[in-house]
């Protein structure tokens, strides 16, 4: 439609002509805005709250209502801690101490303003946060502890990897994803999330390449450490509701990281070379087999200095206070991560052979075997774990199929050859 040219050129919503409503806001079609409707348009959109989607955003946006109030928090006695832990993880006596003590005092923060004689005497003093480092080879259970942590207290956990965090404005994860799978494992409950565990695994690879600062950005190292710092000490972070990269116009959930306890982890590869240096000794209370006494870990204990030659910055070291050290599996102990935890890994088996009404036995030699090839291989219970799945491949597939089974046992001469053939199948049935 043409515009006529006797027609003065008006506002299409209040009718107002330029003379009266001021400077007009031309659109396609001879359509026409002022800037009092347009004020007003905009008003409206806040109140409702529905303002328009960036492109490329979701049609709906997850959101989590922050609840009231919860119910105060049961916090075990660390001595229970430790029972507790005894039950699903083998070995690390020493590293199960530190933690129960460390989980009991970090979650007693939570009722400090509560405990009235503690207040009158210590008004004044408020009680730090203190994250831990774990530092071990793979497969001495760190995962397992902190996860183990989690149940114990029944708060919400999860794990990431930092490897698969880069700082922002860099491909990668912003590190306010890890905050965002704690609100998943809470069910959105942002007060839930609020007293949770997160757990940062491969922490090791975030370090610095040397002790030299490095003229070029290192996006995936300094730059993570630096964009942890403030969550791990203690922030209210705006975290994406469908994770990825932040955008202006976006919705965020808000959470206060003060109450969540960071645990971080990681195998430091080299770091025996770093404690040899410093202590100008052979013996080391890092990466030696044999099992050593928990006076002998605390005299080699990992030093501050130790870790920032690894890489990690100072400001990132003094957010983790706590640091305990756990020592390589030895085959005793594997053989015990066999049968002892709650949730070992031949119960597991045992339960799925259950299932089709067979009887499964490991014969002691034959866990032994499962032992010694596991430190042999050096990758302590997770590699077990991936033996064992090989070794009982054939059992699993052959013995519901035959249906005859109803007792199987495991002998050290099938884990020697790493194979069950059907002949041995067979045998066992007979």
């Amino acid at each position: 439609m043409a515009k006529s040219k006797n027609r003065e050129p008006g506002c299409s919503f209040c009718g107002r002509t330029a003379p009266d409503a001021g400077n007009l806001l031309a659109g396609p079609n001879d359509v026409f805005i002022c800037q009092s409707c347009s004020k007003l348009s905009q008003d409206m959109f806040e109140k409702s709250g529905k303002d328009d989607k960036p492109q490329g955003a979701p049609a709906t946006v997850p959101t989590a209502k922050k609840e009231k109030s919860l119910p105060p928090l049961k916090i075990p006695k660390p001595h229970e801690i430790y029972d507790y832990l005894n039950q699903y993880v083998i070995g690390q006596d020493q590293t199960k101490k530190v933690l129960s003590v460390a989980v009991h005092n970090h979650y007693k923060r939570h009722q400090q303003d509560s405990h009235v004689e503690a207040q009158k005497a210590y008004k004044d003093v408020e009680i730090e946060k203190s994250n831990i480092l774990m530092i071990g080879p793979t497969g001495t259970g760190k995962t397992l502890l902190a996860r183990t942590l989690a149940k114990c207290l029944d708060v919400p956990f999860s794990i990431s990897d930092a490897t698969t965090l880069t700082e922002a404005g860099y491909v990668g994860e912003d590190v306010e994803n890890v905050l965002l799978r704690l609100i998943q494992a809470a069910d959105g409950d942002i007060s839930r999330a609020e007293r949770g565990i997160i757990y940062i695994d491969e922490i090791d690879k975030i370090a610095r390449k040397t002790e030299n600062v490095s003229i070029t950005r290192d996006v995936s190292g300094e730059g993570v450490q630096q964009a942890l710092l403030k969550i791990i000490e203690g922030t209210t972070a705006s975290v994406p509701p469908s994770g990825g990269r932040k955008h202006p116009q976006q919705e965020y959930l808000k959470i206060n990281t003060e109450h969540i306890l960071f645990i971080c982890g990681g195998a430091f590869v080299g770091m025996d070379d770093i404690l040899r240096r410093r202590q100008n000794t052979q013996t080391l209370g890092f990466g030696e087999p044999e099992k050593k006494s928990a006076a002998e870990q605390v005299s080699n204990r990992i030093e501050p200095e130790d870790l920032i030659r690894y890489g990690l910055i100072p400001e990132f070291i003094g957010r983790l206070p706590i640091v305990t050290l756990l020592s390589p599996l030895t085959e005793d102990d594997l053989v015990r991560v066999l049968t002892e935890p709650k949730n070992s890994m031949i119960r597991q088996y045992q339960k799925l052979m259950a299932m089709e009404d067979v009887s499964l036995t490991f014969a002691e030699a034959g866990m032994k075997e499962l032992a010694r090839i596991a430190v042999k291989k050096g990758t302590g219970a997770r590699g077990l774990r991936a033996i064992l799945e090989h070794l009982m491949l054939e059992v699993m597939f052959e013995v519901p199929k035959r249906g005859n089974i109803k007792d199987f046992n495991v002998t050290k001469s099938m884990v020697v050859s790493q194979r069950v053939s059907l002949d041995t199948v067979a045998e066992s049935a007979a």
